[in-house]
């Protein structure tokens, strides 16, 4: 199970530290969602999700004014005695000193924002469920292609990043070389990135380690990028039937998310790097609701009809 640190979450999300005496280092997130603890403040815990962040906004901090501080502390306190993760107040609402108090004495961490409550909501949760999410790492070459992220795999010395370097030639931008970690933010979204070590490094074969930012400028590289494509190159085999239409598309499975997968046989002469910007532009169509193999397939079945 991943975590984040309570130390990195409140960096990320700028929140002001009102208990500073708790140490938030051996503190840790584990659960991507947040909780508005309305039911709570009123006395219902059933089902309470005590693992999630708890965040105040107006319409509990009105609620709790109107109960009075004594009976708000002993509902806040019996929320602090689940061990949340913290307690979060926005709008930059004022937080009652029995409330410090508390937190001190159950070692909860209170933090304020001065965002809007629902906003700040979802910030934390779309945050959440990149850190926080399922992922592997492959051998690969991660390349954003016209918006497009387009992964290239094949066999070590295949020339997976020759393609990369002649892509960043022609203005598009490296995310990352020979190793990819992928996420799976949701059950239709891979973001893809490089471990920070060999970040914006290509390693070329008789070259050795070449650092693309430096060498091409900041537009010349990405940290992030959703998966869209796959490109797997493998040599050519003669006895092999390649599709040469793309009627039907195949796909290769990530995470449990299914990406379209093209494989290019490498043969002499062949320009990789325009091929793989091809295929970009001809997902993108498709995503748009243009399909080439398609007309071309209905033009011939048109043409054979009226003959």
């Amino acid at each position: 199970m991943y975590t984040v640190s309570m130390k990195k979450f409140a960096e990320k999300m700028d929140v002001k530290n009102l208990t500073p005496e708790i140490d938030l280092d051996d503190l840790e997130i584990t659960q991507s969602d947040a909780n508005r603890p309305a039911l709570q403040l009123a006395g219902f815990f059933d089902y309470f999700d005590h693992h999630r962040v708890q965040i105040i906004g107006q319409v509990e901090y009105t609620y709790m004014e109107k109960q009075g501080v004594e009976k708000s502390a002993e509902m806040i306190g019996k929320i602090m005695s689940y061990k949340i993760p913290c307690i979060i107040f926005c709008r930059d609402l004022p937080v009652e000193e029995e409330f410090l108090r508390l937190a001190r004495e159950y070692k909860i961490p209170i933090f304020s924002s001065k965002a809007d409550t629902s906003a700040f909501s979802a910030e934390v949760t779309r945050w959440l469920k990149v850190e926080l999410a399922p992922r592997i790492s492959i051998h690969g070459v991660l390349v954003d292609i016209y918006g497009e992220g387009v992964l290239i795999t094949g066999e070590s010395g295949i020339g997976k990043s020759e393609v990369a370097l002649e892509l960043i030639h022609r203005g598009h931008r490296l995310v990352s070389d020979d190793v990819v970690e992928i996420k799976k933010v949701s059950d239709a979204t891979l973001i893809g990135s490089a471990p920070d070590i060999t970040r914006h490094f290509i390693e070329l074969r008789g070259i050795g380690i070449v650092d693309a930012k430096t060498l091409f400028g900041v537009e010349s590289v990405k940290n992030t990028q959703s998966i869209d494509l796959v490109i797997k190159l493998e040599e050519w085999n003669k006895d092999q039937e390649y599709d040469r239409m793309g009627l039907e598309e195949n796909y290769i499975e990530y995470l449990g998310n299914k990406v379209v997968c093209h494989s290019i046989p490498i043969r002499p002469g062949r320009n990789l790097a325009v091929i793989c910007e091809s295929a970009a532009v001809n997902f993108r169509q498709k995503k748009m609701g243009y399909n080439a193999a398609k007309e071309l397939y209905n033009r011939v079945t048109s043409n054979l009809s009226n003959s």
